[in-house]
Order: C-alpha cells, then sequence, then structure tokens
C-alpha cells in the first residue's frame, strides 16, 4: 500500500525551521496555552504543537477547519462544505475545547454530533495557534477532555512614537469550489493607544470532487422542485459536482488597546461572524430502502457568532502576583435548522428550529514567582449561558404557520464556577515539575414543555461538582533535549444538549431528554521527549487516556414505549445515557531534518486506537470519533524571496469490521467492501504550495491540492473532499 510505504518515511511529528511547517521543537520557544501565562517549551510537560502564520499563508486555508488539519495532528469532519468538526486523540465537538483570545467558545448546546462552530473564527485574523493534547480540564474546565485549541487574533501593536501604520489585503480564487475570497485588515499604533480592523468576504460555490475513486461518493441525481410544484429527482451532468454544497461567509473583527502606563494594558475586541444558508450534503444524498430521497431541503440557516471581550493586564510585583489578567467575554450565537420531506404527508411542510445562546464569562489569572525555583499560577473562572429554542412548521404552497416541538427546553441554564492553582518548580537546572489542582462546579437547568410530548417532568436540575489535578515532570538532559512524562484528569459536566435534546439523529430515530446523567471522568497518562542531533530533530509522544461514565446513545424507553411519532416517523427511541466506558491510546511521532539553512524535510504520522465497553451488556464496539492513521510528509524550499513545498497527506483504512456502529448506521457515506459493506478506504494526495515575492509589497501565492485529481472522503465526513484544485493568491503589504 502507497499508505504503508509512507508511513514508513515518517516516523516522527515537527516544523520547519523557516516556519514552513506547523510545529516548532525548538525548546526555547514560548506557549501561552497551558498555564494562560507565557512559558518556555523546556518548562513543560504536556505535548503543543504550534501553526505560525508564515506556514498559513503558504497553505491558503479557507476556513479555521482547514487552518487545524494543516497540522496533521488535528483530523478534520465535515458533514457539509460549510462545516469542520476537529478530532484529537479520538475525541471530538463537546469533548474538546475552542478558545479565542482566552475566552472559552464551547456553550451549553454543544453537541457530542459533530459541529461546525469553528468555522466562525476567521482564519485570515489569527496571530497565532496553539494545539494542546490531552486533559486541559484544571486550567480551562469542563469539555476538555481531548485537547484544547486556543487562538490567538491580529494584537493591536503600540508604538514607541509618533503613529505606526500597517496593512495586509489579499484576494484569492479556488478551482474545486470557484472560491472567492477578499481579505483587508490594517492597523495603526500610537504611543498608548493602537487599533487593528479585519474584514473577510468569502463565496464557495459547490464542490467539485476528484475524478479516480469510489463511484459510491459522487453525485448522480439531486433535488429539485418542478413547475408544478413538486419535488423531483434530476440527472446530475457531472456526478463529480457536490450538487447543493456551497455557502458564503462574512467576518470582521475590531480591536483597540489602551496602555495608560507600563503597569496597565487595556484590550477590547469584537468578533462578528455571519455565514448564508448551509445546505447540509451529508443529509442532502441520503436514500431510503426504495432508493428515493428522504429529504427534499435540508439545511443550517445563517450562522452567526458575536463576541465582545476585554482583557485589562495589571503587570506589578504584588505580594500576591507579579502579573493578574482579568478576561471578560460576552458572546452571541445563533443557528437553526430547517428540513422537509422528499415525500409523504409532510413533503410541503418545512421544520424550522431556532437556537440562541447568550454566553458571558469572566476569567481572573495570576502568576506568581515565588523563589527562584518556584512559580504559582492560579485563578478563578465563572461562566453562564442562557438558551433560547423556538420552532415552527411551515407549509410552502399556502404559507400556513403551525406549531412543532422545539430542539432545546427554551429557558434554559447552564453556568459554570470554578478555582484552580497550579506550581511550576525547577529541582535543577535539568528538572521541572509541574503540578495543577483545579474545583468545579456545574449548574444545569432545564424546563420541559408538554405540549408535544408527553414528559413525566416539567424540568432538570443538575448540581455537579469536580475536583481534577495533573501532575508531570520535564527532564532537560541536555539544552537540545527534553524527556516529559504526565498524568492527568478531566471531566466533561452535562450540557443542556445532553439532558434536554429531542432530535432526530439519523432517520428512524429519535433522541429523547435524560434528566438523569453524571459527568464524565478522563484519565490520562503521557510520556513523550523531543531532541536535537544536528540538523535532525525528533519528536514523539505516547498516550492513553480512560473516559468513564462516557454519555452515549442508547436505546431507550418514553413513556414506556420503545417508538415514538416525531416529525411524522415512526422513530426508535434513544437517549444519551452513562452507559460506556471508553479507551483511547495511541502514539504521535514525528520527524524534522534541515539540511541547510534553505531545504527542510519534515514528517508526521498519528495512530490511535480506541475501544467503547458498553457496560450494560459488557460489548465492545469501536468509539465514533477515532480517526484512522494519518500524517503528513513534506519537503521544502525557503529563501527570503520564494518558498515551495512539495507534500503528500494520507489515511490509513477503517474497515467495516472496525466501524463505530454509529458510522455502520450511515453507510451513505461511505464505499462499499467486497461484500457489499461500508468502510473507509485507505488514500493519498500530492500536493504543491509556492509563494513568491515579486516586488516589496507583493506576494503572489500558488498551489495544487489534491494533483492526481483522486476521489476521496476523509473518514465520518458526508463531503467528498476535493478533486485537482488550483489555488492563486495575490497579497499586498504596507
Amino acid at each position: 500500500m502507497k499508505l504503508i510505504h509512507l508511513m514508513g518515511m515518517c516516523l516522527f511529528a515537527v516544523a520547519s525551521k523557516a516556519q514552513t511547517d506547523t510545529t516548532k521543537t525548538y525548546l526555547d520557544e514560548v506557549v501561552v496555552s497551558v498555564n494562560r501565562w507565557e512559558q518556555n517549551q523546556r518548562e513543560i510537560s504536556t505535548r503543543v504543537t504550534k501553526i505560525t502564520p508564515a506556514f498559513i499563508q503558504l497553505q491558503n486555508p479557507q476556513t479555521s477547519a482547514d487552518l487545524l488539519g494543516l497540522s496533521n495532528q488535528v483530523f478534520i469532519q465535515k458533514s457539509q462544505l460549510g462545516g469542520g468538526s476537529p478530532m484529537i486523540r479520538g475525541f471530538a465537538t463537546n469533548r474538546i475545547l475552542l478558545v479565542v483570545d482566552g475566552v472559552r467558545m464551547n456553550n451549553a448546546i454543544f453537541r457530542s454530533g459533530n459541529l461546525q462552530n469553528v468555522i466562525s473564527l476567521d482564519a485570515n485574523s489569527i496571530q497565532n495557534t496553539e494545539v494542546v493534547f490531552g486533559p486541559g480540564s484544571v486550567v480551562y474546565g469542563s469539555d476538555a477532555i481531548g485537547g484544547v485549541m486556543n487562538f490567538t487574533t491580529l494584537t493591536p501593536t503600540l508604538s514607541n512614537g509618533g503613529t505606526k501604520f500597517s496593512a495586509n489585503a489579499f484576494t484569492r480564487y479556488a478551482f474545486a469550489n470557484e472560491e472567492k475570497t477578499g481579505h483587508v485588515d490594517f492597523s495603526i499604533g500610537l504611543k498608548k493607544w493602537a487599533f487593528i480592523t479585519s474584514i473577510t468576504k468569502s463565496d464557495f460555490s459547490d464542490l467539485k470532487m476528484g475524478s479516480k475513486g469510489p463511484v459510491e461518493y459522487t453525485r448522480p441525481d439531486y433535488q429539485v422542485r418542478d413547475a408544478n410544484g413538486n419535488d423531483i429527482a434530476v440527472t446530475n451532468p457531472d456526478p463529480n459536482a457536490q450538487v447543493s454544497s456551497g455557502y458564503n461567509q462574512f467576518n470582521a473583527m475590531q480591536k483597540i488597546r489602551f496602555a495608560p502606563n507600563a503597569n496597565w494594558d487595556f484590550t477590547y475586541g469584537f468578533h462578528y461572524s455571519k455565514t448564508s444558508d448551509v445546505p447540509r450534503y451529508d443529509r442532502l444524498i441520503l436514500k431510503n430502502g426504495s432508493n428515493v430521497f428522504t429529504s427534499a431541503e435540508w439545511y443550517y440557516g445563517p450562522q452567526k457568532w458575536m463576541m465582545h471581550s476585554l482583557q485589562v493586564q495589571f503587570n506589578k510585583y504584588t505580594a500576591i502576583s507579579d502579573q493578574i489578567k482579568l478576561t471578560t467575554g460576552y458572546q452571541d450565537y445563533e443557528e437553526s435548522r430547517h428540513n422537509r420531506n422528499f415525500t409523504g404527508g409532510n413533503r410541503n411542510r418545512r421544520t424550522d428550529r431556532y437556537e440562541e445562546v447568550k454566553a458571558f464569562s469572566v476569567n481572573l489569572d495570576a502568576d506568581k514567582q515565588l523563589n527562584e525555583k518556584a512559580n504559582l499560577f492560579y485563578g478563578l473562572e465563572y461562566v453562564t449561558n442562557a438558551i433560547g429554542s423556538t420552532a415552527e412548521r411551515v407549509n410552502i404552497v399556502d404559507g400556513t404557520v403551525s406549531g412543532v416541538s422545539t430542539r432545546y427546553p427554551d429557558g434554559s441554564t447552564w453556568r459554570s464556577m470554578a478555582a484552580y492553582a497550579s506550581m511550576r518548580y525547577a529541582i535543577n537546572s535539568k528538572w521541572i515539575v509541574n503540578g495543577s489542582a483545579r474545583y468545579n462546579h456545574v449548574y444545569t437547568y432545564a424546563p420541559f414543555d408538554n405540549t408535544y410530548f408527553d414528559f413525566q417532568f416539567t424540568e432538570a436540575t443538575l448540581k455537579n461538582g469536580a475536583a481534577n489535578g495533573s501532575l508531570g515532570v520535564a527532564f532537560n538532559p541536555t539544552t537540545n533535549w527534553k524527556i516529559y512524562a504526565n498524568a492527568s484528569t478531566g471531566f466533561r459536566a452535562p450540557n443542556v444538549d445532553d439532558i434536554g435534546k429531542v432530535f432526530d439523529s439519523q432517520p428512524g430515530t429519535v433522541v429523547v431528554p435524560n434528566p438523569t446523567l453524571k459527568p464524565e471522568t478522563a484519565y490520562n497518562t503521557e510520556v513523550g521527549f523531543t531532541g536535537r542531533m544536528g540538523g535532525l530533530t525528533l519528536d514523539a509522544s505516547a498516550f492513553y487516556t480512560l473516559l468513564d461514565n462516557a454519555i452515549v446513545r442508547g436505546s431507550f424507553t418514553f413513556n414506556g414505549q420503545t417508538q415514538i411519532d416525531y416529525d411524522g416517523t415512526l422513530s426508535n427511541v434513544l437517549a444519551l445515557q452513562n452507559i460506556s466506558e471508553l479507551t483511547i491510546r495511541g502514539v504521535q511521532l514525528g520527524l524534522r531534518w534541515d539540511f541547510n539553512e534553505n531545504f527542510h524535510l519534515a514528517s508526521n504520522l498519528n495512530l490511535q486506537k480506541g475501544k467503547e465497553k458498553v457496560v450494560e451488556t459488557g460489548e465492545n464496539v469501536s468509539p465514533t470519533h477515532v480517526a484512522p492513521a494519518f500524517g503528513s510528509t513534506r519537503f521544502s524550499f525557503t529563501n527570503k524571496k520564494i518558498r515551495l513545498m512539495l507534500y503528500a497527506n494520507y489515511n490509513g483504512k477503517i474497515e467495516f469490521k472496525d466501524l463505530a456502529p454509529s458510522e455502520r448506521a450511515d453507510a451513505h457515506l461511505y464505499a462499499k467492501d467486497g461484500d457489499g459493506n461500508p468502510y473507509a478506504p485507505a488514500w493519498t494526495t500530492f500536493n504543491f504550495k509556492s509563494s513568491f515575492a515579486v516586488a516589496k509589497f507583493i506576494t503572489l501565492d500558488a498551489g495544487v491540492e489534491n494533483i492526481l485529481d483522486k476521489r476521496y472522503r476523509p473518514y465520518s465526513s458526508g463531503i467528498t473532499a476535493p478533486g485537482r484544485n488550483f489555488i492563486f493568491a495575490v497579497r499586498i503589504k504596507v
């Protein structure tokens, strides 16, 4: 297999010296995600990878989900073009945490199914991205089980005197989905004030897949509504064109910074993002046993995200701190789902469900050097979410509106309060010990409406407390080598999505509320090393995670019934329950070879395996979010004016016997093996990217992805990846 040969080339995950790759293994590099304060890499006992702006510019990702995928240490699933759900070490969705400028992005309706919220963040406004692997609950609280993705957006820069001005603009076109993106950002820096503005507009047409690969991935026909008001299937003249996948997106960011003196620093940030309607492609291609489409329409309404944040930093040595940082955030999320059946009694009635979350958070973080060997980091956190959920059913023929059940209990709330402390202790110049502890209290409340379902309860209240800790050691035998190990715990408290949602996970099944859920608890161990010998850098880590009381879907009853009517379909009853135990183990490996200051070879490989044990039955199955083996190999050339990169990305195969039950149920997303069973084939793509500084202020980027025009679909995804894709961008920077 080509994949096996490529894996033989790649034993470890690394980055290029000239910032043409994603991870810098230099032990003097600074990271901020582990304790919310800047730390040297040699001091931490956790694996952290960074994605640099230079690498982002060379690769030209279309969204922030694509940006995370550039690391080839975060696996990205897509149900539709306007999406991207990260998977880290076998965990995803509400078991990994998104943080933007110190504010948690996860909210009370983050679900266990695939999420696309990360695309709300503009990939072109990001200054730095850090991914912390393994449980980060000690510092970040609930949800940080698989890892933390910490985004720092463009920061206003003060001037030493006078006025400092800079601007950056680019336009980009990509052939596979006719992407048309325009971006501009500019900043003004004064002695005490600084401002930065960023605006991006993108338009994506229907995505075209490759021409060589499994025929099951093609789109031979699609739905239209004819002149007589009937939904019909018509032949697709180009089965490689994924009809009804395009969308557009707008992003804006404004930051204002004020530093009146050396002690105080204030930064206000505003983020706004809005998509158009986003067709849910995996549902639009689903057919029933008679080979008839199940949905005439299925799309997400505009996904809106707005965030106000204020960060105040006080830098002065006091008895309790050297630095104190107060971070407040207010976020407003809006999303909706709209679907209409292709056949049956509801074919002329579209169901519209709307959700809104208002989230407020406060973080107080402090750093204190106790003596020459010990540093103390500590803080407090408060988060509250208010959930609004409404729904209606619209007759698209006569416009009449009727009621229908909401997705979530309207008026639900979720609150979290926590305190944490972390200590870094240098035993000597070679040995550093890190220890942390956190206590978190989470409150969830959901009122239930019995208009459409005869619930046996009118409200649900959960109060959960969790204590978490971590202990790690970093050993630096020389200035070029580090060996580290750590043990940590994490947790995820049930949110409103867990205890109160009513929805169809797949046609013919309905998930009903379960107000008796308990928190999930993770136990993690990891060992690793990174080191440099001449021009060769090696990096490796191995991990094992046990998730106890795992919340998963299982058979359930509603008022004693195993089947109920949901939106006109007789559906099997499921509910989220604490009925499983998950174990995930794996290794992340990498190698970088700097031939000289211009030529570099970098390669990485991620291997993970998982097992889900259903406690009640003792059955062992594959977990849903454990990605296949994946990695990349990159050969790059860099000088002052030119950057070139030739690289291969690759994924392993998941056979039918290793597919999770939920993935087998989505058989239409997969290729068919010799027995007609669904499976995920292995795939490899070859790609080329380049960047040329043609003048002092002008740079031209050009590249081609999937050179061999392979037709492939990443694991668990509902949309097929782009075929041969030519990308061109023109950048102006002053």
